[in-house]
């Protein structure tokens, strides 16, 4: 390491949030940026700590120190190389990624750990600034020919890697461009959609087809696919929302959090929206039903609409501020987590379940009736119990369902192709990446369930990877 006792004199320095009466009155990425002096020192602060169990939390194993050490000495080149050897996407896990390698951080037994998702984000950036990110077309074909279907993270980083070792991929997308949930899902005030176009101008001049408003399974059937491509990948993610089977679920203003998500997104992108069609919470009392990440992009975006009150519930109980005895370093921290969204202005509360909502004569909601619960463990699982007396509503002429998602889609590709599916209705693969079907592959929240964007990453390079072995067979 350039700097190994930096740890000992440099304290952990986060970039920190724009203000927030500034913030909630635009879509703009809301994390400051340190300038290049302050990013050197806090990679300074990655210690010689012999075993760097930051790259084993990290689902990709980026080699953490090598580039906090280039970062350190400013040689934002090598920095970007040596990441580029395990991420595809840094400028997204750098923006996105709730950094598994700083819970494992060895600092971080001090709550003091390395700002690595910063720095790698910085390092991204850095880079295309810089113009140290230029295409690298492949010098050879190998005449082999791959469909990847849905460009999220997962389809992203198999159709790159594949495209890079010389087969020509075509990459599908349903919507009107690509990205996936980053795109469509999380708002451009966590990430701007530059930084998703400014990688796919690289990609497409490297080679890669990409082909958008094309849904595969409805306007292109799969049986085509396999006639025209040696290896199909399905990276369609998880998208069957979980539903709230209570009384009122069908009254007017209930929505999926990810269309909520999504038409913002698009209206920040441009797209036109009649009144008919917007979902606004503009002067409305708005609830939240779900306590994770998608729950707090929704609050984000509820306070930038100008929701008069934004209310966040949560099922399960209240996490604790502090690791618990039996969540030690360097596992993943159970803790309470604080979006930047919840400091612009939210309730929260834990342990409610909804059980019913109501309307008025017009069928507009106007309320959720929710109850305290608790959980107790019996027979080794816990079980939720409910209390009666503690009944409530809660004022809400709009909310917002962000459970969590149950499995992919079936209808197209999934029942097409007759895929064996799992027990969790999502599709199962073997040891190597490959679906019940001859040539068809599965790859990322399609296969896993929802789950981070980084682990969708590693997913779609290990996919990657055994397509080409399988179209590499005897060669």
């Amino acid at each position: 390491m350039g700097n190994p006792k930096g740890f000992m004199t440099i304290s952990r320095k986060p970039a920190g949030y724009r203000p927030i009466n500034e913030r909630i009155k635009d879509y703009s990425e809301v994390e400051q940026v340190l300038d290049e002096k302050d990013r050197k020192d806090q990679a300074s602060r990655c210690m010689d700590c012999g075993v760097p169990f930051c790259s084993w939390g990290c689902p990709i194993m980026n080699n953490m120190p090598e580039w906090q050490d280039a970062i350190y000495r400013g040689n934002w080149q090598e920095a970007i190389d040596v990441l580029a050897v395990t991420n595809n996407f840094p400028e997204f896990t750098g923006r996105v990624c709730p950094a598994p390698c700083e819970h494992a951080c060895t600092l971080n037994i001090f709550q003091e750990p390395v700002t690595i998702r910063e720095n790698e984000c910085a390092t991204a950036d850095q880079a295309f600034a810089r113009g140290l990110v230029v295409p690298n077309p492949p010098q050879v074909r190998t005449g082999k020919k791959v469909a990847v279907i849905g460009s999220g993270p997962a389809g992203m980083a198999a159709a790159d890697l594949l495209n890079k070792w010389g087969h020509s991929v075509t990459l599908f997308e349903k919507d009107e461009a690509v990205g996936g949930l980053l795109r469509f899902g999380i708002p451009d005030f966590k990430l701007e959609k530059s930084v998703i176009d400014r990688r796919m101008n690289i990609l497409t001049q490297e080679g890669l087809e990409i082909r958008t408003n094309t849904h595969v399974g409805v306007d292109v059937k799969g049986a085509d696919l396999l006639k025209e491509y040696d290896a199909v990948v399905l990276a369609i993610g998880a998208m069957k929302p979980r539903d709230l089977q209570v009384e009122g679920r069908e009254l007017k203003g209930v929505y999926f959090a990810m269309d909520f998500l999504a038409q913002q997104n698009r209206k920040v992108a441009g797209a036109k929206f009649n009144d008919q069609e917007r979902i606004l919470a503009t002067g409305k009392n708005v609830l939240v039903i779900g306590g994770g990440d998608t729950g707090s992009d929704c609050v984000g975006t509820s306070i930038r609409q100008g929701a008069v009150k934004v209310e966040q519930i949560e099922i399960l109980p209240k996490p604790p501020e502090t690791r618990d005895l039996n969540n030690p370093w360097p596992y993943w921290a159970n803790t309470l987590r604080t979006s930047s969204s919840h400091m612009e202005g939210c309730e929260r509360s834990w342990l409610l379940n909804t059980t019913k909502l109501i309307g008025d004569k017009d069928g507009k909601v106007t309320a959720a009736e929710v109850v305290e619960v608790e959980w107790k463990k019996e027979n080794g699982q816990f079980k939720m119990k409910e209390k009666p007396e503690t009944k409530r509503e809660i004022k809400a002429d709009l909310v917002l369902l962000s459970m969590g998602f149950v499995h992919c889609i079936h209808e197209g590709l999934a029942n097409e192709f007759n895929l064996k599916l799992d027990k969790r209705g999502n599709i199962e693969t073997d040891g190597s990446s490959q679906t019940s079907k001859a040539k068809v592959f599965a790859a990322g929240d399609a296969v896993s369930g929802a789950s981070l964007v980084v682990r969708a990453i590693a997913a779609g390079r290990k996919a990657a990877t055994d397509v080409h072995d399988f179209l590499m067979q005897g060669k």
